[in-house]
């Protein structure tokens, strides 16, 4: 099947079914499968134009819910802070937008940033030892840590717009590895700041104007065939997530994202030194 905006030729069956594979760990963690949909669509579909940013939030705005809505139904959304998320990533997707239009709009600098990204979370949730001795902080002690998260979440809007993936999918890992927090308790507002933050990123990747010659929108198409797979495995992760230990699901992610921070990382110096 050709997707005439991005330009892939794919089967029809693929998007959805990696979506729904990567979504199915992801969500556990209170991560949306785009941080992993990105790599796949740049370096196995080709997909290299600064639309692909795009159409990653548009699989966030298909796929989210249905994650979102499962951890609400079992009680286990934190809604104030998947507010004070919303707040500071919101204003940073703006700022996140034009530095992908504008400074990253080549492929092989923009895949060199996103592994700096990728490859300091996974640092620093393989050195988290929050569970060492010391109880872990709970989500609901959250009045002398909102001003924290909210500046923190404000400066990972803009890394979260440049990226292509809503700012609360980098908060997870943020707020495991430097606040302590469970991801029991946090992946569901994580979710929901993703959600409503891709709303926001979508609306400015469609709508603001780009340089000319300089493909910005989404491709819908694309979007909503990984959202579907998405949704799926959001739903089945979410449900899943209470099964599994919360160093387990640290160290998972961590090295997921340690060997795509590597991969793009030495691909860029390789690229650079040839």
């Amino acid at each position: 099947m050709l997707f005439e905006v991005s330009g892939v030729v794919v089967p029809v069956w693929l998007p959805p079914l990696v979506a729904f594979a990567i979504s199915l760990f992801t969500s556990m963690v209170g991560i949306s499968g785009a941080f992993l949909l990105l790599p796949f669509q740049m370096s196995v579909l080709g997909y290299v134009a600064p639309s692909v940013s795009a159409t990653n939030l548009v699989f966030n705005l298909v796929a989210i819910p249905a994650g979102v809505w499962r951890y609400a139904h079992e009680q286990r959304m934190d809604w104030p802070l998947a507010w004070v998320i919303t707040a500071g990533t919101l204003p940073g997707l703006l700022a996140g937008w034009w530095l992908r239009v504008h400074w990253l709009p080549d492929p092989r600098d923009f895949k060199f940033f996103v592994g700096l990204v990728l490859l300091g979370l996974a640092v620093k949730l393989l050195l988290n030892r929050h569970n060492n001795g010391k109880q872990v902080v709970e989500v609901a002690d959250r009045k002398w840590r909102a001003v924290p998260v909210l500046s923190v979440a404000l400066v990972i809007g803009v890394v979260g717009g440049t990226y292509g993936i809503g700012g609360g999918a980098i908060m997870a890992p943020v707020l495991v590895a430097i606040f302590s927090m469970s991801i029991h308790g946090l992946a569901g507002a994580t979710l929901f700041g993703t959600l409503v933050t891709s709303v926001a990123g979508v609306a400015l990747y469609q709508f603001m104007p780009a340089p000319p010659g300089m493909a910005t929108r989404p491709d819908w198409a694309l979007g909503i065939l990984f959202g579907m797979g998405g949704a799926a495995g959001m739903y089945a992760g979410a449900r899943l997530q209470k099964h599994l230990p919360q160093r387990a699901l640290e160290v998972g992610i961590a090295l997921v994202l340690g060997l795509l921070a590597s991969a793009y990382v030495v691909g860029y110096w390789l690229s650079a030194s040839g």
